[in-house]
This record gives C-alpha cells, structure tokens and sequence, in this order.
C-alpha cells in the first residue's frame, strides 16, 4: 500500500489568505465587512475592504462635479471605516487593506477579486426592492462561479 505524502498547500484548501469584503457604506454592507473581519481573524486572512465608486458616463451628470461627490462618498466611508478598525483594534486582531475601484459594482468586485486575488468575497444581500427580481450583486457573483461568495443580510 503507497502513502501519499502531500508536499505543499493547494489554494483553497488551506483556508482563505485574502478575504474580499465589498462596501457601500449600507447597513449590510458594513455587517458584511464585520463579518468578513470575523472570518479574516479566525483564518488568519488578509481582509481587503473593497470601496467601488461609481463612474457616470460622460455628459450623464449634466455638468454637476460628480467625481468630486464620490470621492467625498469614498473619503467618508474610509473615514468611518478607519474609525470602526481604531475602536475594535484591542477585539479583531485582523490585518485589513482599504481599495477603491472604479467601475459598476459588480464589475469593480470581480476586478478587485482577481487583483487581490481573493480566496473568498462576502457582500451585503441589496437593500433594494427591484434587486429582489432582476437579481442584485450578489446573486451575479453567485453566478460568475469564481469564488466561494457569502452574502450577509
């Protein structure tokens, strides 16, 4: 009878080094992120807080400063995160990685998720009523096959 000796890790069956939690500053999506800070310390992971901006398209914004807006949207979610992170420093000893990506939300995640090269993505289930029907961000990473997705109500 041969033994098989395993010689190194395989992805994904180590458990998750990068865990990719997207925000929007929304209730569950800031549960999401706890969540995932959760899983991240317990898998001694790598949590990358993902931030997409929204990109209008040109001339959709009727001259109003658009990027400036979302980059205010951007600098206050990075501040409360920044906040959260320094209040819980002494409970969650996690590594974390605040990015920003441009793009929809769907698009900017799968790009976050394969720059970072996440092992795992968890997201916060839509809090908007249409998204039920015609299928949210979640459900469409769900779709794409590519990572073990949890979403978080």
């Amino acid at each position: 009878m041969t033994e098989h000796v395993n010689t190194g890790f395989e992805r994904g069956t180590d458990g998750p080094k990068v865990i990719l939690a997207g925000i929007d500053g929304s209730e569950s999506s800031l549960r999401a992120a706890a969540y995932a800070a959760g899983l991240a310390r317990r898998q001694n992971a790598l949590l990358a807080l993902v931030y997409v901006q929204p990109v209008m398209a040109a001339g959709a914004s009727l001259g109003a400063p658009v990027s400036e807006a979302t980059e205010e949207i951007a600098a206050g979610i990075v501040t409360e995160i920044r906040e959260a992170a320094e209040r819980l420093k002494g409970i969650f000893d996690v590594r974390w990685e605040f990015h920003t990506f441009r793009g929809d939300p769907y698009a900017g995640l799968v790009s976050a998720a394969e720059e970072l090269t996440a092992d795992a993505v968890v997201v916060g289930a839509s809090e908007q009523a249409g998204h039920r029907i015609v299928g949210s961000v979640a459900v469409r990473l769900v779709k794409a096959g590519r990572w073990p997705v949890t979403v978080v109500p």
